[in-house]
């Protein structure tokens, strides 16, 4: 239904213009059926006999009266001339014994060559002239707008999120979600208050693969160093918003400072991108 009624600010039919091109010709094949099966009831009242005729004539003069709103229509759209009076319409020459009638091109078709006319121009003058979009300008047009939908949805998609668009967690449900997801997996190797054990110490504040939330969510995510014992948790069952509470309980347990700490392992990691934001204009 939506190539029939456009919901946007433009009429249908301009901007589908193949809906109409597609009425035009129904309609046109509707006429012309109409034409073909009115040439062969001409024909077969050529063979009736006159009493079949006069019979005929009989019943459409009762049908007249039954509809005759019906009739006045469709005269007025095809002017036709009475079935007696094609003597006086017939044409001199004759082909094979084919008589041609002399008959005038009937309103409908006339109006609708009219409308073909004025919706050409119409056509021609909106794409050529003014520029409107054509069928590959739109299709352009509304996959860009999907793609800025698209991602506008990643970023508060959770099970779609990534290490460029997690952000930091701060509200008490969503750390002690972290907190009771990292008793369950990560103490084992970090201790169950981060001061590390077979893992280094994560409440320091030095890192080995860098201390920033998508730092951190990609390290759970992806695994620690190459033959060090670092898992990765995204194959092993924990979805992105899982690793995003972990990662954000982590980081609010920077400056605890547990009792019997691992020695610190790393570089001390600061947030480059914040300076940058926060360092004043010259």
């Amino acid at each position: 239904m939506e190539y029939f009624i456009d919901s946007g600010d433009r009429a249908a039919f301009i901007k589908y213009p193949m809906v109409a091109v597609f009425l035009f010709v129904f309609l046109f094949i509707l006429i012309a059926i109409e034409i073909t099966l009115s040439a062969v009831n001409r024909v077969m009242y050529q063979l009736m006999s006159p009493e079949e005729k006069a019979k005929l004539a009989h019943e459409e003069s009762l049908s007249f009266q039954e509809s005759t709103w019906f009739k006045n229509l469709m005269h007025k759209l095809t002017k036709t001339e009475p079935i007696e009076k094609e003597g006086d319409l017939l044409m001199d020459h004759d082909y094979d014994g084919i008589k041609e009638l002399d008959n005038n091109l009937p309103p409908w078709w006339v109006y609708l060559f009219y409308i073909c006319i004025v919706f050409g121009v119409a056509y021609v003058f909106y794409f050529d002239v003014f520029g409107g979009d054509n069928q590959e300008m739109e299709l352009k047009k509304e996959m860009a707008q999907a793609k800025i939908e698209v991602e506008e949805y990643l970023k508060t998609a959770p099970d779609l999120m990534d290490e460029k668009t997690v952000v930091l967690l701060t509200d008490e449900a969503s750390l002690a979600e972290g907190k009771e997801i990292f008793t369950m997996n990560c103490a084992a190797c970090h201790r169950a208050d981060a001061g590390g054990q077979i893992g280094p110490n994560l409440t320091d504040d030095r890192w080995i693969l860098g201390g920033g939330i998508k730092e951190v969510f990609h390290t759970i995510s992806n695994g620690g160093r190459d033959g060090k014992g670092m898992v990765s948790w995204k194959t092993n069952g924990m979805k992105p918003k899982e690793i995003q509470k972990v990662a954000s309980y982590i980081l609010s347990l920077q400056g605890s400072n547990p009792k019997d700490a691992k020695e610190a392992e790393g570089e001390v990691w600061v947030d480059e991108s914040a300076e940058k934001t926060d360092a004043p204009e010259k």
